[in-house]
């Protein structure tokens, strides 16, 4: 008799804490409604939260960790999802994953996941990532293939966006190919590339009038130039 008691009590509690977390369930999932149509960002994030705590979601972390990475919280999004390269991974994930670690300057883990997203969809954005960041790490020969592949699918209405100065602008994305061949160059050798990576950094200047950065490094080369020659 006493087991029978037990076994009634244990199927009522579980099936009132079955019904508690379906109401919790409903609750945010209108909850999270009623943030996005609020376009209260943190109001979402914290039904995203909730509602993967209540019932764990892959896609669910995916886009949370989206949420965290265009609020500028990287280190919340990395968090989220991890930063290590699974197969599995969602397109979503491993832009997160390349975008924040990026972000945070971790650039040896972020082309791991850039080069995975080219893998999947080669496109000039991408190649143009790959191959800043390769100058920056000193792999000039991987840089100028993903150059060699921006230069090649780059039509006149793809655009680079750049921020250094007071106003953004836009220039074509051949331009800002051209711009970045124009660093393998003087990387390649700083003393006796000069004139040649100026010379390529002006083939960027006419194609976009307006490339800021690439006057800036042609005073700075220049510069550099007249230094040698004291």
């Amino acid at each position: 008799m006493k087991k029978i008691i037990t076994l009634l009590i244990l199927f009522c509690t579980v099936s009132t804490f079955s019904q508690s977390n379906q109401d919790l369930l409903s609750h945010y999932k209108k909850y999270y409604k009623q943030m996005q149509s609020q376009a209260d960002i943190q109001g979402v994030i914290n039904a995203l939260t909730h509602l993967n705590v209540l019932e764990p979601s892959q896609a669910r972390k995916d886009t949370l960790a989206t949420l965290y990475m265009n609020e500028g919280r990287h280190v919340e999004a990395l968090n989220t999802i991890g930063v290590e390269k699974n197969d599995s991974d969602s397109d979503l994930a491993v832009q997160v994953k390349a975008f924040s670690l990026k972000a945070i300057n971790d650039i040896e883990q972020a082309m791991i996941h850039y080069e995975e997203l080219f893998k999947r969809k080669p496109n000039p954005f991408i190649a143009y990532e790959l191959a800043e960041m390769k100058i920056r790490t000193g792999d000039l020969m991987g840089a100028t293939r993903n150059i060699t592949f921006g230069i090649a699918n780059s039509s006149g209405d793809i655009v680079r966006n750049y921020y250094e100065t007071q106003q953004p602008y836009s220039v074509p994305m051949k331009a800002a190919f051209t711009y970045l061949k124009g660093l393998v160059k003087i990387n390649e050798d700083r003393e006796n590339n000069i004139d040649a990576a100026i010379d390529i950094m002006n083939e960027a200047l006419t194609i976009a009038p307006n490339f800021n950065l690439a006057k800036i490094s042609i005073d700075a080369l220049n510069a550099q130039k007249t230094t040698n020659q004291d």
